[in-house]
């Protein structure tokens, strides 16, 4: 696979046959392996060696890092910028778009920026309402919502145009993104309302957390049976927890996370609780891995980003396989791979 090896950014990369992008991300998925996403935290700063420094913790254990946009509807350097500034460097980015604080105007002109950059994946959100975050009192936009922003960023792709009709001289090639949160009710609906961001464009699908995989398989099963699997990759979140404690603040106040007793109750019960909850994710990235129709994880480690290379390893879900990073030269053995 020699796409792993290669040591320049994503944009110079050409289009394969029966690709709709350059990304490395949709290479490492059309060919049948498992991949792996991480989530980079913006910085509350205007200094970029702060991005490349939070960059750099995940060499050599992702093929894709998202860039959150506001997420918690809370304040952070952009997504467009942390693209801008990751994509320089030849990281392989997933742009998170958020219909929250921005019209179909600002969003169509920032999916052209970021494919100009080099960014590949956009992840359309509908964004969380602003009472969430700390400022409240800010307007929300909601223009579009996740299902219209697919189904515009594909219009923009496939169609060469704008919403308005305008000709585009120069597509965004992107592969479409969307989110998917199959633990909490109704959970019959997740299943259909996934199906309708995929009719829309969606061709990779990122989970909220999972902490439940009976509850996953049973959505899993929805998926397969309407046949999606065959029609998006999907990849599902999961990250460490710190501590009881925080497991059950974030389950009352975090909303959309599902955190079942049990789970709690292990980490309460242990001797080292972050360290069970780093071992609690590998194992449930290994059960994860075998559930027919995922295609990968997105691990999301808020303030423990340092894990994640830990977490990857341990799980072995890599299998060997040993994702571009800056700094590789072509055809360079990392020490993982050799071993």
């Amino acid at each position: 696979m020699i796409f792993e090896d290669e040591p320049v950014p994503g944009f110079s990369l050409p289009i394969l046959p029966g690709h709709v992008s350059p990304g490395r991300l949709e290479r490492v998925l059309r060919a049948g392996n498992f991949a792996v996403t991480a989530e980079i935290a913006p910085p509350d700063s205007a200094d970029a060696d702060e991005v490349y420094a939070r960059a750099k913790i995940f060499d050599g254990y992702v093929d894709a890092i998202n860039a959150t946009d506001g997420s918690g509807a809370n304040c952070h350097m952009s997504s467009v910028g942390v693209c801008s500034l990751l994509t320089r460097l030849g990281y392989a980015m997933v742009m998170q778009a958020s219909c929250r604080d921005k019209n179909r105007i600002a969003i169509q002109g920032d999916i052209l920026g970021a494919a100009a950059m080099g960014v590949a994946n956009i992840l359309c959100l509908t964004g969380d309402g602003v009472q969430a975050g700390d400022q409240p009192q800010a307007k929300p936009v909601f223009d579009l919502d996740a299902v219209s922003l697919a189904s515009t960023v594909r219009i923009m792709r496939d169609e060469s145009r704008f919403l308005s009709g305008r000709a585009l001289s120069c597509p965004p090639h992107v592969l479409i993104g969307g989110a998917a949160n199959p633990f909490v009710p109704p959970y019959d609906y997740r299943a259909q309302r996934l199906k309708k961001k995929i009719e829309a464009g969606v061709q990779f699908v990122q989970t909220q957390y999972c902490f439940d995989v009976p509850r996953l398989r049973e959505f899993m099963k929805q998926i397969c049976d309407m046949g999606l699997h065959e029609k998006a990759f999907v990849l599902i979140g999961v990250g460490p927890l710190a501590s009881a404690r925080a497991a059950a603040w974030i389950r009352d106040y975090v909303p959309g996370i599902h955190i079942p007793d049990e789970v709690i109750t292990r980490l309460r019960g242990a001797a080292s609780q972050k360290a069970e909850g780093v071992r609690l994710c590998v194992e449930l990235i290994q059960e994860i891995r075998e559930i027919e129709g995922v295609s990968g994880v997105h691990v999301m480690a808020y303030r423990q980003e340092d894990s994640v290379a830990e977490i990857v390893e341990r799980s072995g879900i890599l299998e060997g396989r040993v994702p571009w990073y800056p700094g590789r030269s072509q055809g360079a053995q990392d020490s993982r791979k050799a071993n």
